[in-house]
């Protein structure tokens, strides 16, 4: 018997597709999934808000000293009523408002995120960094980032939305690590 080799070649493939059979399927999916399965994926919105005039719709996800994980950012999404500036930050204060507990996005599952949320209405104050502007116009956005933001430990990110009278309404997803 002779040695035939074992790679593919083109006269000769030994398998060129994926078989996916229903009991043991071959799954590629973003990070999020494999979050989402281990309860690490989590939610934060502010809810449809109606913004005054010279103020903007705030959210902070905040990633406290010593946490010992990171949040990747997954997606930034919402709807606007008017068009208006999503701004990112890296820091910077968030005062007053709520502080709503992040939502697993596994149902039932108890795990709590290590961040800290805050939603308000008004400006970012301290020294915040910006680090990335978008113009949106009137009607929903999306914007994906699949983990390509990172908040280490004692830092956060802020999202701003506005400036002007319109009704706003933003929701973060990031996993932990």
């Amino acid at each position: 018997m002779t040695n035939n080799a074992v790679f593919n070649n083109e006269k000769n493939p030994l398998s060129m597709l994926i078989n996916n059979a229903y009991t043991s399927p071959a799954i590629i999916a973003p990070p999020e999934e494999n979050a989402a399965v281990n309860g690490r994926l989590f939610i934060v919105t502010s809810g449809s808000s109606s913004i005054g005039a010279a103020n903007n719709q705030l959210i902070q996800i905040t990633n406290p000293s010593g946490s010992g994980r990171s949040l990747y950012i997954s997606s930034i999404s919402g709807g606007i009523s008017a068009a208006a500036t999503l701004n990112l930050y890296s820091t910077g204060t968030v005062t007053g408002g709520t502080t709503p507990t992040p939502f697993n996005s596994q149902f039932g599952n108890t795990t709590a995120s290590i961040a800290t949320a805050r939603v308000a209405t008004g400006t970012i104050t301290g020294t915040p960094t910006l680090f990335m502007t978008m113009l949106l116009a009137a009607g929903v956005f999306n914007f994906t980032f699949t983990g390509a933001i990172i908040v280490p430990p004692n830092r956060a990110i802020t999202i701003s939305v506005g400036t002007g009278v319109i009704t706003a309404a933003t929701n973060i997803v990031w996993w932990e690590a």
